[in-house]
């Protein structure tokens, strides 16, 4: 139990970090929706690993038992999600990046949750540094 709780706190900071970055932008999801998405697909994905472990009560029961459904399923999930944020507008189209965060904050809450902690650090990285360092670029050179 004590590295599922661990796994779930690191889901939770790793999403917040993120979550923080575009709380700062001001946009519409932050710090409480990123931690909540990291935190909710870690929980799925420990869940479904559990229950793959658990092969004596499905064996009896006849069920096969697959735990890559449960994590396809959150990737649909999320995606439903992420259509919810994205909005055209007479300006353009606003919530993509959002739309793309969530799902990368949700294959970051996957990675914890599968025990993928060097991928699931590195990810998060990678996502400030997109989130960051590409969005001053995009401001600075692309739009005018």
């Amino acid at each position: 139990m004590g590295e599922a709780a661990f796994q779930l706190i690191l889901a939770t900071i790793f999403g917040a970090l993120i979550g923080l970055e575009r709380g700062i932008k001001r946009k519409e999801a932050g710090l409480q929706t990123y931690s909540l998405v990291t935190l909710g697909t870690c929980l799925f994905t420990i869940i479904s690993f559990e229950l793959f472990n658990i092969d004596v009560f499905f064996e009896k029961a006849g069920v096969s038992f697959d735990p890559s459904r449960i994590i396809m399923a959150i990737a649909v999930g999320i995606g439903f999600i992420g259509a919810g944020v994205i909005f055209r507008q007479a300006s353009g189209v606003i919530g993509l990046t959002t739309a793309a965060g969530l799902w990368a904050a949700a294959a970051i809450g996957i990675a914890i949750g599968a025990k993928l902690y060097f991928l699931a650090s590195f990810t998060t990285f990678l996502a400030l540094f997109i989130l960051t360092g590409f969005g001053l670029l995009e401001e600075k050179f692309l739009k005018k």
